[in-house]
């Protein structure tokens, strides 16, 4: 990827996670400990452009976009590697171990990650279109995961191919 097509993109991320118990149980204030712990860590890491925050909260814990049970979490980041970084190698590690513990376990796809133009901050519903997609197509250049990745420069060889052949 050179220097211009990595300026040019940001990753964005969408996660869903199904609640075991309410946010005010006992049993989920492990969880909710590690919420503003977390958050500061992602607001500090290198590669960090921004998260969903509900209005007058620190977090979007509040917003149930996906289900009443289900809280949603959505960042951008300049790079994949600096999402992975965060991800699997920062506090964030001890929240994802314990996940069990606080959610359900999910039959479809609940991460989806897509590439946005420098600058632009998805909508709650552009991701949940994504997440859709994810489900409904599997991995492709404009919804995919970790393990079925496209780098920039190959979603936007994607996206040229596809609009071509219209």
């Amino acid at each position: 990827m050179t220097a211009s097509t990595h300026a040019a993109v940001h990753l964005a991320q969408l996660n869903v996670a199904t609640l075991r118990h309410p946010l005010d149980d006992p049993r989920t204030a492990p969880f909710v400990e590690l919420l503003d712990p977390v958050n500061a860590s992602a607001d500090d890491a290198p590669g960090f452009v921004w998260r969903l925050v509900e209005e007058g909260a620190a977090d979007a814990t509040g917003l149930r976009p996906a289900g009443e049970n289900v809280i949603v979490t959505m960042s951008v980041w300049e790079t994949q590697e600096a999402l992975w970084e965060f991800t699997y190698r920062s506090g964030h590690l001890e929240a994802m171990q314990r996940r069990r513990e606080w959610f359900e376990r999910h039959v479809e796809a609940h991460l989806v990650l897509w590439w946005v133009p420098a600058g632009h901050l998805p909508t709650v519903d552009e991701a949940m279109e994504r997440l859709a997609e994810l489900r409904a197509h599997g991995p492709t250049h404009r919804a995919f995961t970790f393990a079925s990745s496209y780098t920039a420069a190959e979603a936007a060889e994607h996206a040229r191919a596809a609009s071509s052949a219209v």
